[in-house]
């Protein structure tokens, strides 16, 4: 389990390291312009985020910027990320953190645990028990987490997405449900 030296809880400590190590990854390949946009959080966020879990941390690489916004995200990230927070376990910053990272690592390729550079999906699913748990509970056939968040969010405007009347018939069940990855 990767976990920068620093405070707080230790597995979330693990999922923030990896979150900025794979954020990191996309600013030196060009394909963030910056490690908060990467993140989907604001720079005073990332500030905080380094100061309160992981005080005394080296600077950052020279590319790496804590300035600006956000950054331009998918129509749905702002959707989602308010599913989470509708949801969330704590009050606090941690949390509200965690569901800018994940609703901004949710629009990248690939499945999630892999976005947020986690070393295996229990340990996403571990994630949102700890931080999310009344959507977590929602989860209760395993459905990959992606396809469960658009899920959530197309059942909220009324959008049928499955094929079938019943998931299990469903062509596609393998595509969205899984024993564990």
């Amino acid at each position: 389990m990767l976990a920068l030296p620093g405070r707080g809880d230790p597995f979330d400590r693990h999922v923030l390291s990896c979150a900025l190590v794979v954020a990191m990854e996309d600013v030196e390949q060009a394909q963030a312009p910056c490690l908060h946009a990467s993140l989907g959080l604001h720079a005073d966020s990332l500030s905080r985020l380094l100061d309160q879990c992981f005080p005394g941390l080296e600077p950052l690489e020279p590319g790496v910027t804590r300035e600006g916004d956000t950054g331009e995200g998918a129509i749905e990230e702002a959707d989602l990320r308010c599913l989470l927070l509708e949801h969330a376990s704590h009050q606090g910053e941690v949390t509200t953190w965690l569901a800018h990272i994940v609703a901004r690592r949710a629009l990248k390729p690939g499945h999630l645990w892999q976005g947020l550079g986690l070393d295996e999906r229990s340990e996403l699913s571990r994630l949102m028990t700890r931080h999310f748990a009344t959507l977590a509970q929602q989860n209760i056939h395993n459905m990959r987490w992606k396809k469960f968040f658009y899920r959530q969010l197309c059942g909220r405007e009324g959008i049928p997405i499955c094929k079938s009347p019943v998931c299990g018939d469903c062509p596609d069940y393998r595509a969205c449900f899984v024993c564990d990855e």
